[in-house]
């Protein structure tokens, strides 16, 4: 007897959860979530993308002079005309913010590169090399990162000069530890992978299987490092241009501005907080996006 489907099956004389051949579970979720970046992250990218846009063409996003103010003008609060405010001698806080930013980020894509490349070489070679010098490599590691990276870039600055290079050195310097142990770690798991033992078995060279299957195996976790200490390399950069030894005035690089507001915080809060709120946007967006990377590689 033939009549309304029932909660065994429908119409078609398949069972309840079964639509097209496939279960009903198997087809709604592709639908609802797979594929789907989470909000935060796609915040972070965009907060990156507009300070890398910033650097590249700042005179779309703003048409005021950075280093030329007018007097007359001087200490104005946010408001259309200026959305950041005007500083004391009536220089436009965005139009500083925006074409400083190519300082920052070119200053801590120097440092990352350092840091990176140093530190990735010599973990390569602790973790492939094993034994001694494995060891001795791992004990200069380990007392460089029981040193703060700060107080060590400010000894490598006391050794190079100030100036926004020899800063963007002196950080990446300070980052060669972490890239170090992250990278020797991972070749030493990848170094006792299956493929690699049968690349040595068939007569790889040492170097070209390294460089062939161990390092490209092993750069993951590297890179989400990477990702996390640009945010951080930003701040370091920050900090030491707020102290005094990154670029010179009226140079508008992001630690300087904050540091030329600190003297009329009763007065002229947005000097401060609006610069110093656009660093910590940028380097929480940074680190949002090591970890997604991190999740991925994983």
């Amino acid at each position: 007897m033939t009549g309304a489907p029932t909660a065994a099956g429908n119409a078609n004389g398949r069972p309840a959860g079964v639509a097209d051949g496939r279960p009903a579970e198997a087809v709604r979720p592709g639908r609802a979530g797979i594929g789907r970046m989470p909000v935060g992250l796609v915040v972070a990218w965009l907060v990156v993308a507009l300070v890398l846009l910033w650097a590249v063409v700042p005179g779309v996003f703003t048409a005021y002079d950075p280093i030329a103010g007018v007097p007359a003008d001087k200490l104005r609060p946010p408001g259309a005309e200026h959305l950041f405010g005007t500083d004391a001698v009536g220089r436009d806080v965005f139009a500083r913010v925006v074409h400083g930013s190519v300082h920052s980020l070119s200053g801590a894509l120097v440092a990352v590169g350092v840091g990176l490349l140093l530190g990735t070489l010599l973990g390569l070679l602790a973790g492939a090399a094993g034994g001694v010098a494995d060891a001795a490599v791992m004990r200069v590691v380990d007392v460089l990162l029981s040193v703060p990276g700060l107080l060590l870039a400010l000894t490598v600055i006391i050794l190079l000069g100030p100036g926004t290079v020899n800063v963007a050195i002196a950080v990446g310097i300070g980052s060669v530890a972490a890239f170090a142990r992250v990278a020797r770690a991972e070749v030493v798991r990848v170094r006792r992978t299956d493929y690699v033992e049968a690349a040595f078995g068939s007569g790889g060279r040492y170097p070209a299987v390294l460089w062939r299957h161990v390092l490209p195996n092993s750069l993951g976790p590297v890179i989400a490092l990477a990702a996390l200490q640009f945010g951080a390399a930003i701040l370091a950069i920050s900090t030491l241009g707020f102290l005094g030894y990154g670029a010179e005035p009226p140079t508008p690089e992001w630690g300087l501005l904050i540091a030329e507001g600190r003297n009329y915080l009763a007065t002229s809060w947005w000097l401060t907080t609006l610069p110093g709120a656009v660093v910590v946007a940028v380097v929480l967006a940074a680190g949002r996006i090591s970890r997604s990377i991190g999740r991925e590689r994983a």
